[in-house]
């Protein structure tokens, strides 16, 4: 079990870092402490690909903002992942509220924006028609995008694997020692897995600060920021055609109304710090606040439409005193200046998911610097298009007849659909558990299924009878999110 990297956490950070990894000849490890990928910050979040515009270039999230964003089109094509450049407008509902938005203008202008706008009130109401008609004018950055940050991680953490990294699920590191002879870290995890590697890779998200302090590293604290949100129907008559953003504040960049990739509607999400990292909590305080924020922006939101709500937390970093260079609410990657062959990834919050293939780009450059020697192989396959994770996911509602008709005469599950909401078939199912997702949350975020109006009221029972037959495992050790979230636990 040695290894030339070990990538700790597979969020959206990891799992690109592992991916430009795995086009070199190295042994290259990925230490996810869940039961599977994309299961922290990454599966709860807004799914935006950021404009460029809200953070200026001093910092380097917005360079690498700006850097990550123009990489997704190729990404697109090669993973096949869900996203759209549906663009991002900010709406100003107040003249005073347009000198921020200038502000944001002349910034953008600065980190060169493609196609940004300043925009008057007949531009708005023509870009999205559904907006109040309070609306003063704004910003329009037609590069913004939308995307499922879930399947995304999934396609990059298949590529991964499939190009030689190997993964390790419910590895939560617990000790490490450095070997000062060989020149590398044992990393033991809390079951008492071990592995050797010469270089290590901190992408641990809200854990980050945990995790360095088990190296004997940087000594800082992450602290979570909880963002609530409302999910509406795919029926709602409230879709905006872009993402929409208020005027930011101070604070935040305020509560969004945004269409998703696969039809429905998020908005939000509020700003609050959460000291307890496992909070996932939602207040009807605070989600009244954010349907009342939406409806300022767009009239049509009704809590009719409303299907389920959520929380997530973004992992803030705590300034470090010893590092003089570093900038408060900044990203936070450079190699350690305490524990050796050591790379931080941390505070990797909002524009995170955009910037995320440029952090994998810039933690490898790092890695070089401090020593790893990278040969590219010569049979690396960044399309990887013969896996299935990675092909255009197979949604039976999409397609044509007879080819719907050809796949449940090769195989009849095609045709049993078991997710009446957002019509997943059980081949599907079947797909993804053969996949290694073979729990409920894994289920849901790989086919969707669980995700519509009845949030798994239909389809649930149905889901678990599947995972036991494809997997052998007994009703009750059958979980939401991996560890002790038994679902039937204490029925039997």
């Amino acid at each position: 079990m040695e290894y030339d990297v070990a990538v700790i956490g597979c969020g959206v950070s990891g799992a690109n870092i592992a991916r430009r990894l795995s086009a070199y000849n190295i042994k290259l490890a990925v230490l996810e402490k869940a039961s599977d990928v994309s299961f922290g910050t990454s599966k709860a979040n807004s799914g935006i690909i950021h404009g460029g515009f809200h953070h200026n270039k001093k910092y380097l999230k917005a360079r690498l903002e700006m850097q990550g964003s123009l990489m997704f089109d190729q990404l697109r094509r090669e993973l096949n992942f869900p996203f759209r450049r549906c663009g991002i407008i900010v709406a100003a509902l107040h003249h005073d509220e347009m000198k921020v938005v200038e502000h944001l203008y002349l910034q953008g202008m600065e980190n060169e924006v493609i196609g940004i706008e300043l925009c008057s009130r007949q531009r708005m109401l023509e870009l999205e028609p559904k907006l109040s008609d309070d609306v003063v004018g704004g910003l329009y950055a037609p590069g913004g995008g939308i995307i499922e940050p879930y399947r995304f991680v999934f396609a990059l953490v298949e590529s991964a694997c499939k190009n030689g990294a190997e993964l390790f699920l419910n590895f939560k590191v617990n000790e490490v020692k450095r070997d000062i002879t060989a020149n590398h870290w044992i990393v033991t995890a809390e079951d008492g897995r071990k592995i050797k590697t010469r270089y290590a890779v901190n992408a641990a998200g809200l854990f980050a600060d945990e995790v360095s302090k088990i190296f004997g590293a940087e000594e800082f604290k992450i602290t979570g920021r909880k963002g609530e949100y409302y999910l509406l129907d795919r029926l709602t008559n409230a879709c905006p055609s872009r993402v929409v953003f208020p005027v930011p504040t101070a604070v935040s960049k305020g509560m969004l109304v945004i269409p998703t990739v696969e039809g429905t509607v998020l908005v939000g999400p509020t700003a609050d710090a959460a000291e307890n990292k496992d909070d996932f909590s939602t207040t009807t305080q605070r989600l009244e606040q954010i349907l009342i924020s939406g409806k300022t922006m767009i009239p049509a939101l009704s809590q009719n439409d409303v299907i389920t709500s959520f929380a997530g937390l973004r992992p803030c970093l705590s300034s470090l005193p010893e590092d003089k260079e570093y900038l408060q609410d900044d990203f936070y990657i450079k190699a350690s200046a305490k524990a050796p062959a050591f790379v931080q990834a941390a505070g990797i919050q909002s524009p995170g998911l955009t910037a995320s293939p440029a952090i994998a780009e810039y933690v490898k450059n790092i890695l070089v610097d401090i020593g790893l020697q990278l040969t590219e192989k010569s049979h690396w396959n960044p399309a990887a298009e013969d896996h299935s994770c990675v092909r255009e996911f197979i949604n039976v509602v999409k397609l044509k007849l007879e080819e719907l008709d050809k796949l449940i005469t090769s195989d009849s599950k095609w045709g049993n659909i078991v997710c009446r909401c957002e019509n997943v078939s059980e081949a599907e199912i079947v797909q993804a558990v053969k996949l290694g997702h073979t729990t409920l949350d894994g289920i849901k975020y790989f086919t969707r299924a669980q995700m519509g109006r009845c949030q798994g009221g239909f389809c649930t029972y149905k889901i678990i009878k599947i995972i036991m037959r494809e997997t052998g495992l007994p009703m009750n050790e059958i979980t939401k999110h991996g560890g002790s979230s038994r679902v039937l636990e204490g029925f039997l």
